[in-house]
Order: C-alpha cells, then sequence, then structure tokens
C-alpha cells in the first residue's frame, strides 16, 4: 500500500487532534465547574460520590452522590464529549441532601461532583471509573 503525502499529513493531524482531545475535555470540566462556582474557590470534603471501580458496560453506570447541607449538587463526566451530567437542586424542605441516577460513560474516565453548600461555600470529590465497554458511540 502506498500513501501520498496528503494521505500521509491526514493521518499525522488526526493522530495529533487525538492525542489533544483529553485536553479538551478536561478544559470543558473545568470550565463547566468555574461557570457552576461563579469562580469561587473549591474545597474538598463534605461530599461523598459513591462509583463503582470498574464498570463492565459504560451504557449504564450507577452512581450515588451525597451531601448534608448542600444547596446544589454539579455532577461531570470529565471524558464526555460532553461532560454535563446532572444538576440537583434541593429546596429548604429535602428529606436528604443525595440522588443517585445511571449515567453514560464513553471510556474509562473521572466522575467529579461539586456542591455548593448553604454557606456559599463549594466542595469536590471525584472517582475513576474504568469502563470496559464504552457507552457514547465506543
Amino acid at each position: 500500500m502506498q500513501l501520498t503525502r496528503r494521505e500521509t499529513l491526514a493521518f499525522g493531524l488526526g493522530a495529533a487532534a487525538l492525542t489533544l482531545l483529553p485536553i479538551r475535555a478536561t478544559a470543558m470540566t473545568e470550565d463547566k465547574i468555574a461557570a457552576f462556582t461563579g469562580g469561587a474557590e473549591v474545597g474538598e470534603g463534605g461530599i461523598t460520590l459513591t462509583a463503582p471501580e470498574i464498570a463492565e458496560n459504560g451504557n449504564t453506570v450507577p452512581i450515588e452522590v451525597s451531601a448534608p447541607g448542600a444547596v446544589s449538587i454539579l455532577v461531570l463526566a470529565a471524558g464526555n464529549p460532553n461532560p454535563d451530567v446532572a444538576t440537583f437542586h434541593f429546596g429548604p424542605l429535602a428529606g436528604s441532601h443525595a440522588a443517585s441516577t445511571r449515567i453514560r460513560l464513553a471510556g474509562t474516565q473521572d466522575v467529579v461532583a461539586v456542591a455548593k453548600m448553604a454557606d456559599g461555600s463549594f466542595v469536590q470529590t471525584s472517582s475513576t471509573v474504568k469502563v470496559t465497554i464504552g457507552g457514547c458511540g465506543g
């Protein structure tokens, strides 16, 4: 098989684009967190994210997030083409400040949860989920 210069250049540019994709996904996640927090400092602790360490199938990955005293919780999947997963809002009469759902993951990646607490502070946690079969077309 003979490759022309154009085909070689196209393959090279494609490979370069694939290497930059995780950087773009991380930047999108950081932008979403900055928009949610309004640029405020984000601390650690006070929020719990439960996700499986290994997911057989990325189409249905169960997660649970809880943050006692939270007003809202943002959940992001850092490696997905669109990192937004969910935003949960809790009113003053909420029985608990926890939510659980099933999400779709494109591949092995970090799931990030950020909570806005009642005092206006923000806390964050993350969990790495290893996906054997991707759920977003992979």
